[in-house]
């Protein structure tokens, strides 16, 4: 398939922190994806979903764009298309605080069921991880919980990430498990902060608080802001205060294209700090992306899962 690629870049992943919010919510009063860009809330994230984030920001007076909501806005996020029967190569690199690299090269499926969304990853190098995987069931149904399991190779063994562990780090990175499946809205309060132009594109400034200390816990965030670009709904930067903690997340979608009229982010970056010192940082890029690829239910099973790439 010829896929016709317009790349939109923004700037370095590791310049520093834009001017925030107030700090980190104290411990008392302690997202994604996305994510991540389920991403965040990615991410897939929508994946979701990443860093220190020191680009211009240009400020204009309201207008009939503030008239949405930020929860509106939100469902606009979550409903966007982002293609069907996808097929992908990523590449995460985690960057320590000395700034020493390791790659990892991945290969990923998503295929839509209804209005859920089934995702499978495969490790496939370095020896360490090779043949790991990861197998998501992300539920569209408000209250329902996703459903995650993480088969390692090495014992032979499916593991079911509990709720209660989805606050923990996806495979030594700098997203949450939370981060890989889209955010239930019903447990934040979205507040639309600003507009503002962020690398020529006029974006809502959103804030996201979780309305309860579960939800707090079980995403790993005490609260987030992130940047939606009003053209095309995808969300392109985040700033992430971790529950309990002083450290803060700061997520960036580095590159954009629209393959066969979809629009994808094909680099992102999230960066992990402690005040001004950056504790680790991970950058996921994306490539040989196909759309309307033939997968058979049958592959997004445990089963499947445990048979590696």
């Amino acid at each position: 398939m010829h896929n016709h690629a317009h790349p939109q870049r923004g700037r370095s992943a590791l310049a520093g922190p834009p001017t925030l919010p107030p700090r980190p919510l104290p411990r008392s009063l302690s997202l994604t994806t996305l994510l991540t860009l389920k991403l965040l809330l990615a991410l897939p994230l929508t994946l979701a979903l990443p860093l220190t984030l020191a680009l211009p920001l240009t400020l204009w007076p309201a207008s009939s764009a503030l008239a949405q909501t930020g929860r509106e806005i939100m469902q606009k996020v979550n409903d966007r298309d982002d293609g069907n029967n996808q097929v992908s190569k990523m590449e995460m690199v985690l960057i320590d605080r000395n700034g020493k690299e390791r790659a990892r090269a991945i290969q990923s499926y998503r295929k839509d069921k209804g209005k859920d969304t089934h995702s499978l990853m495969f490790f496939l190098s370095p020896a360490d991880v090779e043949g790991t995987g990861f197998l998501s069931y992300d539920y569209d149904a408000q209250g329902k919980d996703d459903d995650q399991w993480l088969f390692l190779p090495a014992l032979r063994k499916t593991k079911r990430i509990a709720s209660s562990d989805k606050s923990g780090s996806f495979m030594g990175s700098d997203f949450n498990y939370s981060d890989m499946t889209r955010p239930d809205l019903d447990d934040f309060n979205f507040k639309v902060l600003k507009e503002e132009v962020l690398d020529g594109q006029k974006t809502w400034r959103i804030e996201a608080e979780p309305k309860t200390e579960v939800t707090k816990e079980e995403t790993g965030y005490a609260k987030s802001v992130i940047w939606v670009r009003q053209d095309n709904h995808m969300v392109v930067r985040g700033v992430r205060w971790v529950h309990n903690s002083r450290r803060m997340k700061y997520m960036q979608v580095k590159e954009v294209k629209q393959i066969d009229g979809i629009w994808v982010g094909t680099e992102m970056v999230m960066t992990t700090k402690e005040g001004k010192n950056t504790v680790h940082a991970t950058v996921l890029k994306f490539s040989e992306i196909r759309f309307n690829q033939d997968l058979p239910e049958s592959m997004f099973t445990t089963r499947r899962l445990e048979k590696g790439p």
